[in-house]
Parts: C-alpha cells; sequence; structure tokens
C-alpha cells in the first residue's frame, strides 16, 4: 500500500474547466483535510490503518490512529516502524500518531472534536452509527467501512470447483472474521446438493489449531465471546427453523486453549429468518437455495447490509445482469471471484449500512482532501456569470 500510495502522489489530478466569460478560466485544485483520525478493528489491525495512513500521508494529512483495545500491541509495533522511517527521511514522527483506549475515552473525544475534520472508521454497524451521529453532528466527515453480510449466487451453469473454494476460503479463512466473509450462499437447484456434498467434504478435511502452525487452516476467534455470540447465532438458526449440516460447537483441551475455538459451522437456512439478515462475525456459513434468477438477486439485496458480492456463472447474461443497475447493491461485485481478498488499486467499501465509505485504491484519495474551484480573470473586464448584468455598466460589475 505504500508502494500503490507513492505512485498515487503523482495522480492528485485537479482540473482545468472551461469558463463561459471571456478571458476566464476555471481551476479546480485539492488541498490537505489537516488531521484525520483512524479507528480500526481487530481483525485487520495494520492493513486499515495502512489503506487510510498512506494515502492520508501523500495528501499532506497527519493520522491520529484509535486501534482496537483488543489489538493494542500491534498497533504499537507498526507505529515504531513509522516512526523510524521518518526520522531516516526527515519527517515529522508526529505524521503518524497514536492514541490507545476504548471507544468511550478515545473514540468518541476523536469522533467530537472539531480539529478532528475527517473520522475513517472500521468496525460494527452499531458503531457506525455512533460515530456518525457524532462527526455529521458537528458537520464532520467520515469514512465509514461497517458490516458485511456477503452472498455468493452459484448458478447453473457455474464450474463447481471453482465455488467451493471460493466458497471455503471465503467462509472459514481467518475464521470467518473479515468484513468481506462469506456469510450467504444462494445455490441454484439444479446444482445445490452436489454443492452441499463438496462443501461438507471440505468442512470435513479443515484443520483447525494453532496459527502459527502453516499446517493449520482454521486459527481462533478474537475472544470467547465471539465464540459465544456464533454459538447464540446458531441457536437462532435452529430456533426458525433452519438445519446445521456441520460443525459449530465449542473447542476446548490443550490443543484449542484459552476457549476462542470452535468447529466452522454449515446450515441450511432460509432468506426471511431474521438471523440471516444480521451479520455474524464468525464461521457461520448459510446455504439457500433458488429456482429463478431474479429471485437470486432479490435474495441476495435483501439485507441491510452492502459490502462485498460475488456470482460464479458461466452464463454472460447472468454476470452482465449481476453487475448492472439491477443487480448487486453492493459496492464490490465480483463473477467467477469469491467475496474475499480485494486488491488494494479498487476502491474498498460498501452500500447502505456499510456506511459508503470508500478506501484504498481508485479515486478513494479525494475523502482526504478539500475540493477547492477557483476563477482566474485574465482580462480588464469583470462581466458576471450567466450573463447577469447589475447597474447600467455590465463591465464594471463585480464577478
Amino acid at each position: 500500500i505504500c508502494d500503490f500510495a507513492v505512485g498515487q502522489s503523482r495522480q492528485l489530478y485537479g482540473l482545468t474547466i472551461q469558463s463561459e466569460r471571456p478571458s476566464h478560466r476555471l481551476m479546480e485544485q485539492w488541498h490537505p483535510l489537516g488531521v484525520v483520525a483512524i479507528i480500526s478493528a481487530f481483525n485487520f489491525p495494520v492493513a486499515v490503518w495502512s489503506w487510510n495512513a498512506a494515502l492520508a500521508a501523500v495528501c499532506g494529512d497527519s493520522t491520529i490512529w484509535k486501534p482496537s483495545e483488543k489489538t493494542p500491541l500491534t498497533a504499537i509495533a507498526v507505529i515504531k516502524i513509522a516512526q523510524r522511517v521518518c526520522k531516516q527521511t526527515g519527517a515529522d514522527p508526529a505524521i503518524f500518531s497514536l492514541l490507545i483506549g476504548d471507544g468511550p475515552s478515545v473514540g468518541q473525544k476523536l469522533a467530537g472534536d472539531s480539529r478532528v475534520p475527517l473520522v475513517s472508521a472500521t468496525g460494527s454497524t452499531r458503531m457506525g452509527f455512533d460515530v456518525a451521529k457524532t462527526v455529521h453532528g458537528r458537520l464532520g466527515k467520515s469514512i465509514l467501512e461497517l458490516g458485511g453480510n456477503n452472498a455468493l449466487i452459484v448458478s447453473k451453469s457455474a464450474d463447481l470447483d471453482m465455488a467451493v473454494r471460493s466458497i471455503f476460503f471465503g467462509s472459514v479463512g481467518t475464521a470467518g472474521q473479515r468484513c468481506t466473509s462469506t456469510r450467504r450462499v444462494i445455490v441454484h437447484d439444479s446444482v445445490a446438493d452436489n454443492l452441499r456434498e463438496q462443501l461438507l467434504g471440505a468442512y470435513k478435511s479443515m484443520r483447525i489449531g494453532n496459527p502459527l502452525d502453516r499446517n493449520t487452516l482454521v486459527g481462533p476467534l478474537i475472544d470467547p465471546g465471539s465464540v459465544d455470540n456464533v454459538q447464540k447465532s446458531i441457536e437462532r438458526v435452529k430456533g426458525e427453523g433452519g438445519e446445521i449440516l456441520f460443525g459449530g460447537e465449542k473447542l476446548d483441551g490443550s490443543e484449542f486453549p484459552g476457549g476462542c475455538y470452535m468447529r466452522p459451522c454449515l446450515a441450511n437456512a432460509r432468506p426471511e429468518f431474521e438471523i440471516v439478515k444480521h451479520e455474524t462475525f464468525g464461521p457461520l456459513l448459510y446455504l439457500m437455495n433458488y429456482s429463478d434468477f431474479d429471485e437470486a438477486l432479490t435474495m441476495h439485496n435483501d439485507v441491510p447490509q452492502g459490502l462485498s458480492s460475488s456470482i460464479f456463472t458461466n452464463d454472460m447474461r447472468e454476470a452482465e445482469k449481476f453487475l448492472s443497475t439491477v443487480g448487486s447493491d453492493c459496492g464490490i461485485a465480483n463473477v467467477n471471484a469469491g467475496t474475499s481478498g480485494a486488491e488494494i488499486g479498487g476502491a474498498f467499501g460498501g452500500e447502505k449500512q456499510t456506511g459508503g465509505g470508500r478506501e484504498s485504491g481508485s479515486d478513494s484519495w479525494k475523502s482526504y482532501m478539500r475540493r477547492q474551484t477557483n476563477t482566474i480573470n485574465f482580462s480588464t473586464e469583470l462581466p458576471l456569470a450567466q450573463g447577469i448584468t447589475f447597474g447600467d455598466d455590465a463591465s464594471s460589475a463585480t464577478a
């Protein structure tokens, strides 16, 4: 991301705009905002900071980082690296500042401080609502990257081997603790049984354990409370009429210390279940069937969140419709690629209760700057725009 940001720093383009007034020119340029607050979550404790901090730095801003109170050590470590680099290059290390603390004592104060024109916050939808009310209550700016309830459609023409591998990685990778983790699979009736059998085989083969062991595929959740939250969601699936196909149990013993391990869960569900519309931040995957493609799109979009989405199909019409205005309502929509694993070159973020913010690539840099429109008059006259005259001598009017 630092390499990307350095390249981006030479492409912070403004505009030259043709003026309607003779001997005038309009110009648009971008200026730094000043201080940017970064509030990050536990699950990608360095990446989210870097997406924001690297772009903010090349835009001329300084950053104050409030990491998750669950992951302070990685924040301290990476800030010390940034400090060392700044000293080696003659920059002020305060460009990258760090505040450790919880939401009420640090996060809310950053969000409410008028000296911080932009707050970039990553976390739950509940947290996003609180940050938005505070920041927008003082007419500040925000970048919100919140919950994702990401779905993957498997059509009747899909390459099932590719689909299964993408679903498996998207649902159990990082123990289902990515904002882009695959939460829902919407599969065509004609291939549903085959897909379920292949997924069951993959789930039964996964190795769970120490994340420092290269042979481990699934590690722990962040804390016992997260395991409990997934367990509660599993019980709600059962209560609403769903079927647990595999997993879901807590794992104990010397191989699974700290109460942070569980077996990833695969469940049959219905799109109308209330729990399906809620993001469970852990390894719980819902399987749902469809018969008509428009039905699949309706099921896909019928959740409050709108981060990442995917379709596996070899039907060009289905692929194009999925990417069209009547298709996925998410900020990220992929064809024959999973919901997880976004590239930094594209803008990252989502719609609806995901918050609408964009980080990383494309023109996301504009969020870290303020736009200024300039008028340059290189004549000796002062005409008004839109042909307006003021007073007897139009040329003496003030532009």
